[in-house]
């Protein structure tokens, strides 16, 4: 157990913030928690947090205070709306883990500090196996004393944590480059793969090749291995997810008055894959639509 025992207030304990408050429970902290899902508080309590029943409840006790929400729109009601941890008296310190973008992360900064609290974004990358293993990204801006204080609980849930910058919202900023290349060469790996495959090619060789080739890349390494070649598309971020991170980081970069044509390209294949049944599915499945209009299957069993 860690000697030094914090009380951490945590909302959202999805697929990504479950495996981060077990971390932190892990370490010796007092986890209290709020989620919409009761089966989700259940198992946090089952690991020694306690449930409270709304974020003001959270923001109330804790003094230190993380999120981990889905869209921005959630983000701003559980941070600023009615039952929000704008209402508690004792948060001091606001991290939020989510992609939000960075005008949503400064909106929700100006209503956190009107009450005197110290605010920071803190993106995180690597998905829900990083999450779980303690290897994740963190990206965090905002007050640098607020992240000195919280460094320590950032680094048991992320081994690479860095603080870039000053300024709410430069995490957010640097997340959205990161999700937006790895969003696009996602779209190009897969099309790729998939031309390969009509050709005739093997797609386990043609992935083998690629992984020591110019053309490896997170979709390469990670994605193809398991979750394409073996048809399990359980890499665990979905699909709409990423949709929704892309569209968020091309609506940064229009408010920057940057040209983005191969990542807008890459947008509409996320949102005709999403409309046409992709909702609620990975982001590897992205390749089934490939799949149905080429006419060919990446898959190690080499059904076409």
């Amino acid at each position: 157990m860690t000697a030094n025992v914090l009380t951490v207030g945590f909302v959202g304990l999805g697929a990504m913030g479950g495996p981060m408050v077990e971390r932190l429970i892990s370490a010796g902290h007092r986890l209290l928690v709020h989620d919409v899902s009761p089966a989700a508080l259940a198992q946090a309590e089952a690991l020694g947090a306690t449930a409270l029943p709304s974020p003001a409840a959270v923001a109330d006790a804790a003094p230190i205070v993380f999120v981990s929400l889905p869209t921005p729109d959630v983000v701003k009601q559980v941070a600023l709306g009615a039952g929000g941890l704008v209402e508690g008296s004792a948060m001091r310190i606001y991290a939020d883990l989510s992609t939000t973008g960075a005008r949503v992360a400064s909106e929700v900064a100006e209503g956190l500090s009107a009450k005197g609290v110290a605010v920071l974004d803190a993106p995180v990358s690597g998905g829900v196996a990083g999450a779980k293993a303690g290897t994740l990204s963190v990206m965090a801006s905002g007050d640098r004393a607020a992240f000195e204080q919280v460094r320590d609980l950032l680094e048991t849930i992320g081994r690479g944590t860095i603080h870039v910058g000053e300024e709410v919202g430069q995490g957010q900023t640097l997340k959205l480059v990161n999700n937006l290349i790895a969003a696009t060469v996602w779209a190009a790996t897969a099309e790729a793969m998939v031309m390969g495959a009509k050709a005739g090619l093997d797609p386990a060789v043609m992935h083998a090749v690629i992984a020591r080739s110019s053309g490896r890349s997170f979709s390469t390494e990670v994605f193809m291995p398991k979750a394409v070649l073996e048809r399990s598309f359980d890499f665990g971020f979905r699909l709409e997810l990423m949709r929704k991170d892309v569209r968020l980081a091309l609506a940064e970069a229009e408010a920057l008055g940057t040209t983005m044509l191969t990542c807008t390209t890459a947008k509409q294949l996320y949102d005709h894959a999403y409309v046409h049944g992709g909702e609620g599915q990975d982001v590897t499945a992205l390749i089934r639509l490939l799949e149905s209009w080429g006419g060919a299957e990446v898959s190690s069993q080499r059904r076409n």
